[in-house]
Formats: C-alpha cells, sequence, structure tokens
C-alpha cells in the first residue's frame, strides 16, 4: 500500500475511534459476537441511550474502518434477519516505517 493508502488508512481509523460511542460498542462486542439489539441493550446498560438509526450509523464506521464485521444473522422470525458483529482484531497495529515495496524498513 502507498503512502497515500496508509495515510487514509490511518485517517479512517481514527474517525472511527474518536467517538465514545463507538468505544463503549466494542467494548459490548469484545467478548464475542451480539446482534445489533444486544448492542443497544449492552449500551442502555452503561447509561447510552441510542437510537437505531444512530447506532446503525455507529456500527457502519466501525465496519467501514475495518474494526468490525459481521458474523452472521440472527433470524427472529417476521422481518428482516438481525447482524450479528463482531470484532475482526483485538488489535490495531500501524507501521510507520512500511516501505511502497511491502519490505519493512526498520
Amino acid at each position: 500500500m502507498g503512502n497515500e493508502g496508509r495515510g487514509e488508512q490511518l485517517r479512517s481509523l481514527m474517525r472511527a475511534l474518536h467517538c465514545s460511542t463507538r468505544w463503549l460498542i466494542i467494548e459490548c462486542i469484545g467478548e464475542g459476537a451480539k446482534s445489533t439489539k444486544e448492542i443497544q441493550e449492552c449500551l442502555r446498560a452503561q447509561g447510552e441511550e441510542t437510537n437505531a438509526p444512530c447506532l446503525y450509523y455507529h456500527l457502519s464506521e466501525l465496519k467501514k474502518a475495518g474494526v468490525i464485521e459481521v458474523a452472521g444473522y440472527k433470524d427472529e422470525g417476521g422481518g428482516a434477519p438481525e447482524k450479528v458483529w463482531r470484532l475482526k482484531s483485538r488489535r490495531i497495529v500501524i507501521d510507520l516505517l512500511e516501505s511502497v515495496d511491502g519490505r519493512d524498513r526498520s
């Protein structure tokens, strides 16, 4: 990945992680996958009242940054299946010295 791509990736992560609600979402699913409804209940239990459109936006931003992913779908019957979310990784590693050709420059 070139320097521009690496910079955009870092900016995307920074945008996704700047919000305290998103850190609460990460904590909620950190120990295991949870449905959107379960995440909303977890947030509510922590005093974070978030309506459905706002929660979907936060989940979308975390997904776009590569922090979380859809683990599957939960079919409750009567409507569209609910997404189940999980962390893609517990860690984010940024190699500040990776060269354009992908070799380590350290």
